[in-house]
């Protein structure tokens, strides 16, 4: 290949002299060994990924071309990495347990990063010592919401000495069925808002108050984790029960602040502790692992060959793993909010499409819904298994089947059945085989943990975050930025008075048509 290709386009012309997949373990019998990564309690297999080993390498000349050792220095040096909101992106801070210095755009924030994170494990202990609390509602939507829930449902025990419910969307049905059954003098009610001005959270907020305020001292079970204390003190929230977080720390990636305050109470400070404990490893691995044995570079790497390079615009995403169902959720978020963009950082359109759609559903619940199209269906989409080694509960037998499913998928979505197996298994029915037949050639990743812990929970999650900065990088945006939600917010905000009342807007005809409609005209 000569050096003067540019290497994107070096890289599929690589692509296109790669054999299918089967002919890639004859050809390359160290296959699995080159594609195979370990780090952080992570096992990760990308030899079922249809690159040949020297299309991986020319993959890996991307990471040079886009300068990711530079980038890298930047997000970790709490520069503005968010410069269309002139902000860093430093949530690695967060969960460090090293001293620092950690700075924000020049000025050390590890002294209120250090006293922020006391506080909050503090006020989680002092609930759990002194009792009176069998309960946390949780209030949050987007990144206030979605980490905090996967990581209770990862992590929670079957009888928790304090369970935790959350309520995310304005909905009322939603804030109606986090309340019931509850007593308002045994529930603790978090509002995690970064603004404390978005409209789902403080609807179900002024729900949850109202309901603590039919039980006395109502103002001692509310609290606020916010980056607008004052928003929240003229909420009604007790300044002692306001935590604060900084501005440079995204929705997001905010789980490892004070957002987490829920999940240190429900699973106490030390499973909190665990968990920044495990993603503070992998932000080590990520900093220093060279790029070839480099986890988040690599996966990057895999999912950007196969959205940008065969065309590839959705990725399934399966956990086999029932406490691990959210995991889709979080990661459609975090990838889709983060680099569903088509302007880059120049403000100029991007050269190449962006994040895919991500979609999942737990293993081995998919199998019967849409593993049918990712088998046979017209087009190819890459699938992410995620597995657990060790069982958390129950029947350890059951544990080894869903093993053995998980593993089984990924082998036949490579393998597929041939013609001749077909017209075999249709007892030599043509037109039965060719509806029996499977393609194969169809890539998996398989990401095995030995145990669903604290602390590679911790290591997964900040594995994907680091997933998306890479590939921000490599397609020259900003991943730390989402306008995209915004125009919708405030075309809502224009139309809610009209629903209740107020006068009629300007509107195309459809949506004019729509308001009257719901306004009884």
């Amino acid at each position: 290949m000569s050096a003067m290709i540019e290497p994107w386009e070096a890289l599929s012309q690589a692509a296109v002299a790669d054999p299918p997949l089967r002919r890639l373990f004859e050809l390359e019998p160290g296959r699995v060994r080159t594609l195979t990564f370990e780090a952080c309690g992570l096992h990760l297999d990308l030899s079922k990924q249809p690159w040949s080993e020297a299309s991986f390498a020319r993959a890996l000349d991307l990471i040079a071309a886009a300068d990711l050792p530079a980038a890298r220095r930047a997000l970790f040096a709490g520069e503005p990495v968010n410069a269309s909101e002139g902000r860093a992106a430093l949530h690695m801070a967060l969960r460090a347990s090293d001293a620092g210095p950690w700075t924000v755009l020049g000025q050390d924030v590890s002294g209120e990063v250090r006293a922020a994170r006391d506080r909050m494990l503090a006020f989680a202990a002092e609930v759990r010592r002194t009792g009176g609390i069998d309960t946390v509602l949780h209030i949050g939507i987007g990144g206030s919401d979605l980490g905090p829930r996967l990581v209770w449902e990862a992590l929670a025990p079957v009888a928790p000495q304090i369970d935790l419910r959350f309520a995310a969307n304005v909905d009322p049905s939603e804030i109606t069925a986090a309340l019931a059954g509850l007593d308002p003098a045994r529930t603790l009610v978090v509002v995690v808002s970064k603004t404390f001005t978005t409209q789902e959270t403080l609807f179900n907020a002024r729900a949850a108050r109202a309901w603590l305020e039919t039980s006395p001292a109502a103002g001692a079970r509310l609290v606020a984790v916010t980056a607008a204390p004052a928003a929240a003190a003229a909420f009604g929230v007790d300044p002692e029960h306001i935590f604060p977080f900084a501005d440079w720390v995204g929705g997001r990636f905010s789980l490892w602040s004070a957002v987490g305050l829920s999940c240190a109470i429900g699973l106490g400070p030390e499973a909190f502790a665990g968990l920044l404990e495990g993603a503070a490893a992998m932000d080590a691995h990520f900093r220093e692992a060279p790029a070839g044995g480099n986890l988040p570079v690599v996966l990057a790497l895999a999912h950007v060959f196969n959205r940008d390079i065969l065309g590839r615009p959705a990725r399934a995403v399966v956990p086999y793993a029932r406490r691990l169902r959210l995991l889709p959720a979080f990661l459609q978020q975090l990838e889709m909010e983060s680099n569903g963009k088509r302007v880059g950082r120049d403000g100029r359109p991007v050269a190449r499409p962006t994040a895919g759609v991500v979609f999942g559903e737990p293993g081995t619940n998919g199998q019967h819904a849409f593993f049918q199209a990712l088998h046979q269906g017209v087009d190819v989409i890459p699938l992410d298994i995620l597995a657990v080694r060790r069982p958390v509960e129950g029947d350890p037998a059951a544990h080894r089947a869903l093993l053995a499913n998980a593993v089984a998928q990924a082998e036949a979505l490579m393998a597929g059945r041939s013609d001749a197996e077909a017209l075999e298994a249709a007892g030599g029915d043509l037109v039965l085989a060719a509806q029996k037949a499977f393609p194969g050639d169809r890539p998996s990743g398989f990401l095995l943990m030995d145990r669903l812990a604290p602390q590679t929970l911790g290591a997964l999650l900040a594995l994907f975050e680091h997933k998306v900065f890479v590939e921000g990088v490599l397609w020259g945006i900003n991943s730390f930025d989402q306008w995209g939600v915004e125009l919708g917010k405030v075309l809502a905000a224009r139309i809610l008075p009209e629903l209740e009342g107020g006068p009629a807007g300007v509107h195309d005809p459809s949506t004019a048509a729509l308001i009257a409609r719901l306004r009884g005209a």
